[in-house]
């Protein structure tokens, strides 16, 4: 069990988390034909924007309600009427999703109650799709404003079903965490229909931000779950949820429709994909398939591949809560020490996770206990990689933003498959670590009595050189 700690210092010098609206639009960016709405300045939206581009490397959706100091003091109706009308009648959207900022929550917009009088006002706008989630930037961090908005969307959008209704026994509820790339909601996708099962993702972000090229140009979001399917999902007979940050989620949607839930809140690791394919296994009536025991033989020979540069390493990471949770204990399941973490906000999943600590604070934390601990392999986001080339130790990237390579989306960690590359591309890391820093030449294996090399000995003249051994090494 970790103790959760909080610095002490009164600001962040180099930030490691981001804001709960920037998490909030990215969970409105998983369903079709969606157009996320900051209610605040357009700075905040700018922010979020440039960050997911630079992620994802795709056209990013997201508009702002462009608050200024005027509009903030004297209250922000106006501006969140003008902005709805504007996305309505030119993006032609299916949902509009709106986020709550710092300055706004400061100020105390009614913005349910805004979305009530613009109801009223505008009959084209009566029934159409639209949901509100507060999300004030002063407080938690990302994972918790993903958390926040896929809750408010199942109390929102799904229908409550008729008493009598029957469920389907192939259909599923997935909500995926924040934690989760695009990558790793493929990889589920498959493993759920190889169990004959039918997936119903919320959100749905490998259906809008996977890198895939629509025939025609879109404003809005350009894949992801229906607003449609969202309403039906009371008739799945389960509801899987991945992340404790689900948590909320699942119970929200058991409230309404009744439909039980289970919660994993690891899929990286042998342990964890076991426990998740015996439950597929059950719930689909079918043996688990010959492809993914094959995936699991895999695995464990890659954990014995590489558990030899990985085994007696020095953990640093920095990560939201459920990623950091999920990919440490795979380390430390693989004989790697969890020396420093650092993370973004509380979590119940610390209380499992096999460290000392756990600090809530930023990147110059991160790099100072690293140091001071000796930490010999760092894994955090793309802002992380200065803090990896002073400490000159290896440096995986892992989490949101990764900005400076590219297929950051498709990235998976999820099931056998991605358990194995990810211990692969660490062990590598490691292996190349090794080879830069004890590079072998023939110089390495120079008998220092030797002389110069050119036959010149410089031995002294008490130097064995009969019938004993004379140590090659160098210490």
């Amino acid at each position: 069990m970790a103790k959760f700690v909080t610095g002490k210092k009164a600001c962040a010098v180099n930030p490691l988390k981001m804001s709960q609206p920037i998490g909030g639009a990215l969970a409105f960016m998983g369903l079709r034909g969606a157009m996320p709405l900051l209610h605040g300045s357009q700075g905040c939206t700018s922010f979020g924007l440039v960050l997911f581009v630079r992620h994802f490397k795709e056209a990013i959706p997201l508009q702002t309600t462009a608050m200024s100091e005027v509009a903030t003091v004297l209250g922000g109706l106006d501006n969140v009427e003008q902005a709805v009308l504007n996305i309505y009648n030119r993006t032609k959207p299916e949902i509009i999703g709106i986020c709550s900022t710092g300055v706004t929550e400061t100020k105390g917009d009614d913005v349910d109650g805004y979305i009530k009088l613009i109801r009223a006002k505008y009959p084209q706008l009566a029934d159409f799709p639209m949901v509100y989630v507060s999300t004030p930037d002063f407080k938690d961090a990302f994972q918790d404003g993903w958390e926040k908005t896929v809750a408010k969307m199942v109390e929102v959008l799904v229908k409550t079903p008729e008493p009598d209704a029957k469920r389907d026994p192939r259909r599923v509820n997935v909500l995926p965490g924040s934690h989760l790339q695009p990558g790793d909601l493929d990889e589920l996708r498959s493993i759920f229909e190889d169990f004959g099962l039918e997936p119903s993702f919320l959100p749905d972000l490998a259906g809008s931000l996977d890198g895939h090229i629509p025939d025609d140009f879109t404003p809005t979001t350009i894949g992801g779950i229906g607003v449609e399917e969202i309403a039906t999902m009371g008739e799945a007979s389960w509801t899987i949820a991945i992340g404790a940050q689900m948590r909320r989620a699942a119970e929200a949607m058991e409230k309404k429709t009744g439909v039980p839930y289970r919660l994993f809140e690891r899929l990286c690791g042998l342990g964890p994909n076991d426990e998740f394919f015996m439950f597929l296994s059950e719930i689909s009536g079918r043996e688990v398939p010959k492809k993914y025991r094959r995936q699991r033989g895999q695995l464990v020979d890659a954990m014995l591949d590489a558990h030899f540069h990985l085994g007696g390493r020095k953990l640093a990471i920095g990560a939201e809560p459920d990623l950091l949770f999920d990919v440490a204990s795979m380390l430390h399941e693989m004989g790697t020490h969890i020396t420093t973490a650092v993370t973004t906000t509380q979590s119940p999943v610390f209380e499992k996770l096999q460290a000392e600590e756990v600090l809530l604070g930023d990147l110059e934390d991160l790099e100072t206990l690293a140091k001071e601990r000796g930490c010999d392999l760092l894994l955090t986001h793309s802002h992380g990689r200065q803090a990896a080339e002073r400490l000159n130790i290896p440096f995986h990237r892992i989490g949101i933003p990764m900005f400076d390579r590219i297929g950051a989306g498709h990235r998976m960690i999820v099931g056998y498959r991605g358990t194995r590359e990810l211990i692969f591309t660490l062990a590598n890391l490691c292996i190349a670590d090794h080879e830069a820093n004890h590079e072998v030449t023939p110089d390495t294996w120079k008998n220092p009595w030797d002389g110069d090399g050119h036959g010149h000995s410089h031995a002294p003249a008490t130097t064995p050189t009969h019938g004993t051994v004379v140590s090659t090494s160098h210490h």
